[in-house]
């Protein structure tokens, strides 16, 4: 706590950086003294320092330019859309405004009946008569527990009857001594470094406010609080820079450009939230700026040699010519993870196609890529840097054109835990069981997406999935089958995978009666072997292949069907179809009395279990190290660097059809 509060301290200043006054109690120690000035005396002094710090963004009301992202809130499933950056306004969490003055006893008594507090001696159960052996408890009158306005969340001020009550049994607190500290001798700049960036990191924004406000202001205002600070806020600062506009590109391009040192220490560029309309109304306007060019972002890729992380999207593909492609993939000694989410133009097309030749070398440092929805890439770009992925975990080619001979093409030595290959319409059903039950580098996957829209395509048929089930591996957390053809069979070889899976979407042709059963076991089956019966782990169940009248609501709602039922707990989400969807909605009421409620964002819908009130049960806001950084349930897009989720890869994980 006196580190949080030192930091709270450190933040509040401004860019001039002023003497440290002496040390004086907190206002609230103050305002409990036995003195007990007036309620009023104490709200007017914490006020006035309250004033005295420059309001910070908050970090769970913003989002940007068509984004979606996850509200920070004690809800699943729970997400912000927004077509236009903003800045919303929480509403408080406890109302600590003045109650209105009414009619009654005078503050004076008030004042004196609170130091007149009555306590009482209490003797032991065993020795009631003695006087030596007991201990003194508030008398029967004590009212010092009590309750204050709140506003969606419990709170209480006992810690501040608690504080009056001492004072009235015992001596009063002594004063804090004056102590001088001299410069660079506080506590919190004693902490090792790698304390004292773990704390400073907690300040950073991942998502960043509208485009145009100041940005990390408690930052900022570190960076002129000591040398000590400074130096250690300069690595949280310039670690991970998240560019939201042109504009701000421009003036970090300028700084490190100053300061070249400042570019060494960068290691993340993240444009998953640029707006290209934040400050131009139009693509000309934009380009007559100069402020984000192909130019402009190979010189910034020139002055950060030691960059690991480059994400970008739809729309900044103009802007990825062969030079910054031939930077990010040859260029860049330390290169991790590279993301090209939604990029289809013809200029990103053609620039790729350039630098794809057979003279790269046999290896690369990519470890974690991304393609998802680059449709119009042609097939040679996979089949040429597959193969020199030698150390490769996460690969999310959704949409594209990659082939049978690409995938195999993945060396050996790769451990892919994540791998999305979802409407890729080249590969074969054969080709990808054959990759999965044979190849090496799958037998370690987390996550797999072999999802395809059955309305147009569809990959693996019943035959085919009879035979891939059977060879997935048990380190499975996340299975997407959505889109192929599946019959009751098919459960028998789905009940052991859900022993161990948290996300699991079924494809078309079941009914809701076969997949009841992967919650509760046969009713045919004898004692012994449902005594036997292991419990799933699922926490996420994708029905959306269910069209119409093919789910049925009558039994989903009925006593018969276990997966509304609170025994078929962990599971928490249920996804929907778009026109089963709306028909819930309109059962809002019935849902709510078997515990669920209904959660939508973009083209996709969910019902959603209510959390437990009881505090015995434990708490899960869903977050998992294998989702790095998102915490909610069914996401269709792989995440290539750990970071809260928003901007336009909200968009594609949460936010879009398939």
């Amino acid at each position: 706590m006196v580190i949080l509060h030192q930091l709270n301290t450190f933040a509040a200043m401004d860019h001039i950086q002023t003497p440290s006054p002496p040390i004086t109690p907190p206002a609230h120690q103050e305002c409990l003294s036995p003195a007990l000035p007036s309620p009023n005396e104490c709200d007017n002094k914490i006020m006035s320092e309250a004033q005295n710090r420059q309001p910070s963004p908050d970090r769970a009301s913003r989002s940007s330019f068509s984004s979606i992202r996850e509200n920070e809130n004690t809800l699943t499933q729970t997400f912000t859309h927004s077509k236009v950056s903003h800045l919303d306004v929480d509403e408080e969490v406890v109302d600590d405004r003045t109650p209105e003055v009414t009619p009654g006893p005078s503050a004076l008594d008030k004042i004196n009946a609170f130091n007149m507090i009555q306590t009482q001696f209490c003797p032991p159960v065993t020795q009631p008569n003695s006087r030596l052996r007991g201990y003194v408890a508030p008398a029967d009158s004590f009212q010092g527990w009590k309750g204050i306005q709140v506003k969606g969340k419990l709170a209480s001020r006992s810690f501040g009857d608690l504080t009056i009550l001492n004072n009235v049994w015992g001596s009063a607190p002594k004063a804090p001594r004056n102590v001088k500290i001299r410069p660079g001798e506080a506590a919190i700049e004693r902490l090792p470094a790698e304390i004292l960036s773990a704390i400073i990191s907690l300040l950073v924004l991942d998502i960043p406010p509208n485009g145009v406000s100041r940005r990390n202001i408690d930052l900022m205002s570190l960076l002129l609080t000591s040398k000590t600070l400074h130096f250690a806020t300069l690595s949280t600062l310039y670690s991970q820079i998240t560019i939201p506009h042109s504009r701000i590109f421009h003036k970090f391009l300028t700084h490190i450009a100053e300061h070249q040192t400042l570019g060494t220490i960068v290691r993340r560029l993240d444009f998953c939230h640029f707006n290209p309309s934040q400050l131009f109304s139009t693509a000309a306007e934009r380009s007559l700026a100069r402020n984000l060019t192909s130019e402009t972002l190979l010189r910034c890729l020139d002055l950060t040699p030691n960059l690991q992380e480059f994400l970008v999207q739809e729309h900044i593909d103009q802007d990825l010519s062969a030079d910054v492609l031939r930077k990010l993939f040859l260029g860049l000694e330390r290169m991790e993870a590279l993301d090209f989410c939604g990029c289809t133009s013809t200029f990103f097309k053609d620039s790729f196609t350039a630098i794809v030749t057979p003279d790269w070398p046999a290896q690369l440092s990519i470890r974690r890529l991304s393609l998802h929805k680059c449709l119009t890439l042609p097939s040679i770009v996979f089949e040429t840097i597959l193969p020199r992925l030698t150390r490769l975990t996460h690969l999310d080619v959704a949409g594209t054109r990659i082939t049978d001979a690409a995938l195999m093409s993945i060396p050996y030595t790769a451990r892919i835990t994540h791998l999305n290959i979802a409407k890729c319409k080249l590969l074969s059903a054969r080709g990808v069981t054959d990759f999965l039950a044979n190849h090496p580098a799958a037998q370690g996957l987390v996550y797999l997406s072999l999802a395809t829209d059955a309305r147009s395509h569809q990959l693996f048929d019943v035959e085919d999935i009879s035979e891939l089930l059977p060879v997935l591996p048990k380190t499975l957390k996340s299975l997407s089958l959505k889109g192929s053809k599946m019959d009751s069979s098919h459960i028998d070889l789905l009940r052991p995978l859900t022993k161990h899976l948290e996300e699991l979407s079924v494809g078309r042709s079941l009914l809701l009666e076969d997949v009841n059963r992967l919650f509760v076991p046969d009713e045919t089956d004898d004692v012994d072997k449902q005594l036997e019966w292991v419990p799933h782990t699922l926490k996420f169940l994708d029905l959306s292949d269910f069209w119409g009248n093919e789910l049925d609501l009558v039994y989903l709602f009925n006593s018969r069907c276990a997966i509304m039922k609170a025994f078929s707990a962990p599971l928490e989400v249920v996804e929907l179809a778009e026109d089963v969807f709306r028909r819930v909605v309109k059962s809002s009421a019935t849902l709510k009395r078997m515990g669920w409620r209904t959660s939508e964002v973009g083209s996709r819908g969910w019902m959603v279990r209510q959390k437990s009130q009881d505090p015995s049960v434990p708490r899960d806001d869903g977050s998992r190290g294998w989702k790095m950084g998102a915490e909610a349930w069914g996401m269709r897009k792989i995440p290539v660097a750990r970071a809260e989720v928003g901007g336009m890869y909200g968009s594609f994980m949460f936010g879009r059809k398939l």
